[in-house]
């Protein structure tokens, strides 16, 4: 057996699965402020632990440190995982500006291509309030072998719009790039009166069965109690990843229940609850991982 690929098992049986999961979270107002407070820092980066690839949203930081920050203390004296990650440019029409940040294990796998969508087509220009910062992933050792993802953090007053938007962005990133497998995640504000029921036939991402939802419209992504609305989602395109996707592992990961969190300790964390999926390995991986258990198992039954 290869040393990497002996590193790549050891790593999964690290972490006890057999599939790549995939988050997207929203850390509200993502700046100096927060960085400061620990307690809050440090549910942040159980948060990361969690998950192969997690999409970061609302980063508020003109001195681009909180990226390195995280990085310094996800991967810290580790040789077997290691994080790396990419960055938008500070997004936003004014003065407001935010970032979109993929965080990734690097072993696990590799950034293919990036680029920021232009928003300006003819007659319909300037739609989004931070223009999607796509990211083309690529690893060995998934069932699908690559796939696309498209960020999104709406505005409330015009999610409607930039969701449907989102369509368009397909059919750019496909004109590009020989990609087939998509998946749209992100803070969309979906849900109760910024996309009431009868806007969801003015969203095409909705109205085209191609495009399959994993988070649906009845779940719950806020951290305050006084709402109970699905604005963040994942939603992907391809048969594919659609086929690759480990069932019932779609889900809100509900981090103030996890840690034990009182309401003002998980708000100072954020006001959103992260959302996930997982993608199976490939078959070659699972194999080579129950071989290399079933080893262990007899040796430690021969001593």
């Amino acid at each position: 057996m290869s040393p990497p690929l002996a590193a790549l098992l050891l790593l999964l049986s690290i972490n006890g699965n057999l599939a790549l999961k995939i988050c997207s979270f929203n850390v509200r107002s993502f700046g100096e402020t927060k960085t400061e407070n620990q307690n809050a820092m440090d549910v942040i980066v159980k948060v990361i632990k969690r998950c192969d690839i997690i999409l970061l949203m609302e980063i508020k930081d003109s001195s681009n440190m909180i990226c390195p920050m995280l990085i310094e203390r996800l991967n810290g004296n580790s040789r077997s995982t290691t994080y790396n990650y990419v960055i938008s440019n500070r997004l936003g029409r004014n003065t407001y500006k935010e970032q979109y940040a993929f965080l990734y294990k690097e072993k696990l796998v590799s950034v293919k291509k990036s680029y920021l969508y232009h928003d300006y087509q003819a007659g319909d220009a300037d739609v989004f309030s931070r223009e999607p910062f796509v990211i083309w992933f690529q690893s060995p050792y998934t069932a699908v072998k690559d796939f696309v993802i498209v960020p999104l953090h709406t505005t409330p007053e015009t999610s409607v719009k930039e969701i449907d938007e989102l369509a368009d962005v397909y059919l750019d990133v496909k004109r590009r790039w020989k990609a087939e497998n998509f998946i749209f995640m992100g803070d969309f504000n979906a849900g109760c009166s910024y996309v009431p029921k009868k806007a969801w036939e003015n969203i095409r991402l909705r109205t085209d069965p191609r495009f399959i939802w994993l988070i649906g419209d009845r779940e719950d992504t806020t951290v305050k109690k006084s709402t109970n609305c699905a604005y963040d989602r994942i939603v992907l395109r391809g048969q594919e990843i659609a086929d690759s996707v480990v069932p019932k592992s779609s889900s809100v990961f509900d981090f103030q229940k996890a840690y034990g969190l009182t309401d003002e300790e998980a708000l100072d964390v954020s006001d959103h609850f992260p959302v996930e999926f997982k993608l199976q390995y490939s078959r070659t991986i699972t194999n080579r991982k129950k071989s290399v258990s079933l080893k262990k198992k007899k040796k430690a039954s021969r001593s």
